[in-house]
């Protein structure tokens, strides 16, 4: 066969044969991220067509900050849900159950919150919510971030700050919640006006900001306390794979 040897200023003249793939095997085509279903509320995953893996990020509800209590000492935040985020081979699989944990609610003057609910991907993986910020004479510890299990990274929820009794010299600072996986709590009451839960303006606890965040510590004015309030919901996260 001969050989034709080009120099530099040669340049090639004439049509290229045409490329057929037919016979090519072993290609993957469309591959990568291809969509997204976001839970904020329990209910089913449905496998799209195609999909033959998912990445799922499963978040445990906030709980909800503990009330000033009748000694003008403040309440504490609640505790953020833990988090588990996993990487499942769904080729045979075409639904799964899906559980987002319910958020908890800010206590009352004086009382502690409630947790935070448990979420979960069927029985892949799941996150349980936070601990109930409590209030300070209570004499315990309260506000612990949620756990998680069954995930490739297991993450704990932030624990919310603890309270602080009141002296002559202030009305104290109640305590934030628990950051998430997915952002910060509410901010704990502050202030002589921090019992006034009702206005905005004037200092009383937030309510938890991100996806399973905890809700801040109620606060108080004198001898009136105020309710705690609540934390966020849980969510479950599912990124679709081709």
């Amino acid at each position: 066969m001969a050989i034709i040897k080009l120099n530099a200023t040669q340049a090639l003249t004439g049509a290229l044969p045409a490329i057929s793939g037919a016979s090519l095997t072993g290609l993957v085509t469309d591959s990568g991220l291809a969509s997204q279903q976001v839970f904020t509320s329990s209910g089913t995953w449905t496998k799209p067509t195609g999909i033959t893996k998912v990445k799922v990020y499963v978040t445990g509800g906030g709980a909800g900050g503990g009330g000033g209590d009748a000694s003008t000492n403040t309440g504490g935040g609640g505790g953020a849900g833990g988090t588990a985020i996993e990487i499942i081979d769904v080729s045979g699989v075409s639904s799964v159950t899906v559980t987002v944990g319910s958020n908890g609610s800010g206590g009352a003057a004086g009382t502690a919150g409630t947790d935070g609910g448990t979420s979960s991907f069927g029985s892949y993986c799941s996150a349980t919510g936070g601990n109930a910020g409590g209030y300070w004479n209570a004499n315990t510890q309260t506000g612990r971030g949620g756990s998680a299990t069954g995930g490739d990274i297991n993450i704990d929820g932030g624990d919310g700050a603890m309270p602080h009794p009141h002296d002559a010299s202030d009305d104290g600072q109640s305590g934030h919640g628990g950051e998430s996986f997915w952002g910060g709590g509410g901010q704990g009451a502050f202030g002589a006006s921090g019992y006034q839960r009702s206005n905005s303006t004037n200092g009383e606890a937030r309510p938890g900001r991100a996806y399973g965040s905890g809700g801040g510590g109620g606060g108080h004015n004198g001898n009136v306390s105020a309710p705690g309030n609540d934390g966020k919901a849980g969510v479950v996260v599912v990124e679709e794979y081709k």
